[in-house]
């Protein structure tokens, strides 16, 4: 029968003050007919926190232990973490990345959970360019935006660092959200003298016809998912007002052609709408002072059949080009509903099997 580890004197969680808490204790049990089990005992220091960290009826232990296929049990401010090695180490990492946010003040719950656990297994399994404790945020008055996964704390990075990047990847992995947020907060650091944030007028799949109305009424509905992630960032009256500045414009790429973006953070969202022109007229507005964002998912082409995406050969154009980055996403960093991630994934494995299918027509002759 396994016996509980006795506690060592390492000090529990939140002391030091912002030090990475540690665990109190580490055993190690196997026997030969299942995989080493390591078991480590964690300590919480302020007990007015605990309840926030496990959840309501511990619902937020009861989703660790599922998603990580391990054993969790507390008593009072200690935890008691079973499982393989591997999974008990993800989990001490989210863990104490849920503390450390908890230490902030800052809210968790069931989105925080899922990033933080996301956040340790993508660190565990790729090259861990960027510590847990030290992963990059945007902070807006709004308060802090955290990445909820690798790829999306490397984009974060790229963001601060790069005057041009490119956002590549599938629906729901927070492209065009991050983007937004970033120049969000360079405008109100002033770090940039306004906003730019536009899109093709590119129907997905019907035809609208006729619509009612003045010029910008018949072009917001298209620009609709750029005005709500800026009321996410800014409060209503603030975006209004800012609108109304021109200190924030929100535009179709048509309006684009002919000017240059001096001091001014520009976004084209839905870049895979943009034809080859399109393109080199957006990239080639940037003035001095200014930085570009261009966000698009290549699976989701809702140009007329047989048109060139404009995002495609740019990416194929600029590959290697100083000063611009690249952050390509993939289903496993699709952050809303888990079926979204699912619904993704079995349209990548049909348009992966289709392509296979052209493949081998061409090879036998069949296709010209």
């Amino acid at each position: 029968m396994n016996t509980p580890p006795a506690a060592l004197s390492t000090p529990p969680f939140g002391l030091p003050a912002g030090r990475v808490a540690e665990p109190v204790a580490r055993q190690r049990l196997a026997s030969a007919d299942q995989p080493a089990q390591r078991v480590v005992t964690m300590q919480f220091d302020d007990n007015a926190l605990v309840p926030l960290l496990y959840g309501e009826h511990d619902r937020n232990l009861a989703r660790i232990e599922v998603r990580l296929g391990i054993r969790l049990n507390s008593r009072g401010n200690r935890l008691t973490v079973t499982g393989t090695p591997e999974r008990t180490e993800v989990a001490e990492a989210a863990l104490g990345s849920l503390w450390r946010q908890l230490q902030k003040g800052e809210a968790v719950g069931s989105a925080e959970v899922e990033a933080a656990m996301r956040m340790a297994e993508g660190v565990q399994e790729a090259d861990p360019r960027l510590p847990l404790q030290d992963i990059p945020a945007i902070r807006t008055r709004k308060g802090a935006i955290a990445p909820r996964t690798p790829a999306q704390a490397a984009y974060i990075d790229m963001l601060a660092r790069n005057d041009m990047v490119f956002g590549i990847g599938p629906a729901g992995t927070g492209k065009t959200y991050l983007a937004v947020a970033q120049g969000v907060a360079l405008l109100q650091a002033g770090r940039v003298d306004r906003i730019v944030l536009s899109r093709p007028a590119v129907e997905a799949g019907e035809r609208l016809g006729f619509l009612p109305g003045d010029m910008k009424e018949k072009v917001d509905p298209y620009l609709r998912p750029l005005y709500d992630a800026l009321h996410d960032m800014m409060p209503a009256e603030q975006v209004k007002r800012r609108i109304e500045a021109g200190e924030i414009e929100v535009a179709p790429l048509a309006f684009m052609r002919g000017r240059t973006l001096a001091h001014c953070y520009a976004i084209l969202d839905e870049a895979q709408n943009t034809t080859p022109a399109q393109m080199k007229m957006f990239l080639t507005r940037m003035g001095h002072g200014s930085r570009m964002v261009v966000t698009g998912d290549p699976t989701q082409i809702d140009l007329p059949p047989g048109q060139k995406s404009g995002l495609n050969e740019a990416l194929a154009i600029l590959d290697g080009v100083d000063g611009i980055a690249v952050a390509r996403f993939a289903e496993r960093d699709v952050v809303r509903h888990p079926l979204v991630a699912r619904i993704v994934a079995a349209y990548g494995r049909l348009d992966e099997a289709a392509q296979r299918g052209r493949g081998q027509k061409e090879k036998d002759g069949t296709v010209k």
